[in-house]
């Protein structure tokens, strides 16, 4: 069924999926693979473009011209979608929040060279905020004359949700259908639903596990098992993982956006040992996450463990004061 639900091509597939085996080492497991979704290739790559893959084929036939979505001020889906956006030949407004900035870094600056406009909301993330300026901002377009498309926050609904569908198969190619597990940071939980059905239609005994950055696992949880009831039908599937089989921790973050200690020490790790690039506000948190719960024996070390890297690159540029104790550098 999946292959009869448009898309438009965004995104450089199939992703490569590579072994770490100094970082596994390191963490304590017996192997670890990258599924390197931050090689999707789209504005610097990221989980995002599989999910723009079905919401653009939305937008396009219901001959949109312009989109409006929303997210915090170094969103990986708010850059992306611009991008997309703009390789359509379509206008991008982007309602972006949180602590003010003075400087356009990370993200934010590749939004303005996809000449984006922005509305931001000083020091306010809060979703529903964000998501009451969205919708503003298309009635204004409306009344003007355009024909704007709305994309929720993260990109996040059950049509989008069926690139991680698509990623799964993709996946089952690569790896196979042994026992696995399966870690990935979750903010807006698109991908996770996503992760969490094709699992159930490709990999059966994959172990799913989400890493929060942003949200509680119980608003995750529902979240999430609202999306993956929407792909679903989508799909006209009946069978389908219940909100009892997500599981997420929700200990690695402090709000969203925070850098955190053991982020920190997780990026370093990764960039020391393996060359592998994380960023602060995601994936940083999911491999803290992932190695800690390694440490503490919820993941089990003797099961192959493939790490969900879903981008973020150019939020690392956003945070230079955070690592620049690390340098090593003699001015002569």
């Amino acid at each position: 069924m999946i292959d009869t639900i448009p898309r438009v091509s965004l995104a450089d597939l199939p992703t490569p999926l590579e072994d770490a085996p100094r970082l596994a080492r390191h963490i304590g497991l017996s192997r670890l693979l990258i599924k390197r979704d931050d090689q999707t290739g789209l504005a610097m790559g990221g989980n995002k473009a599989r999910k723009l893959e079905y919401d653009f084929a939305d937008v396009l036939k219901k001959g949109s011209d312009v989109i409006v979505t929303v997210g915090g001020a170094q969103s990986n889906h708010a850059r992306m979608t611009a991008a997309a956006a703009r390789k359509l030949g379509l206008d991008a407004k982007l309602v972006l929040g949180g602590p003010d900035v003075d400087e356009f870094q990370g993200n934010m600056l590749l939004d303005v060279l996809f000449g984006a406009e922005i509305r931001f909301l000083r020091n306010d993330d809060d979703n529903d905020h964000l998501a009451a300026a969205m919708d503003a901002w298309v009635r204004e377009l409306t009344q003007q004359g355009r024909k704007p498309y709305a994309l929720p926050i993260g990109g996040s609904s059950g049509l989008g949700a069926l690139g991680y569908v698509w990623a799964m198969r993709e996946l089952t190619g690569q790896f196979g259908q042994g026992p696995v597990q399966i870690v990935l940071a979750v903010g807006s939980c698109g991908t996770l639903a996503g992760v969490l059905l094709g699992a159930h239609m490709y990999m059966s005994r994959a172990r799913v596990v989400g890493i929060s950055v942003s949200r509680t696992s119980g608003r995750i949880e529902a979240a999430t098992a609202a999306l993956i009831e929407e792909a679903a039908g989508i799909l006209n599937l009946k069978d389908f993982p219940a909100r009892q089989a997500i599981e997420t921790y929700d200990t690695y973050h402090q709000e969203y956006g925070a850098f955190t200690d053991s982020a920190k020490q997780a990026i370093v790790a990764c960039a020391q040992l393996e060359g592998l690039l994380l960023d602060p506000v995601y994936t940083g948190k999911a491999m803290a996450g992932l190695i800690d719960l390694v440490r503490k024996g919820v993941l089990d070390k003797s099961i192959p463990t493939i790490f969900l890297h879903t981008g973020g690159l150019p939020i690392l540029f956003a945070y230079e004061k955070d690592f620049r104790s690390l340098a090593s550098c003699t001015k002569i």
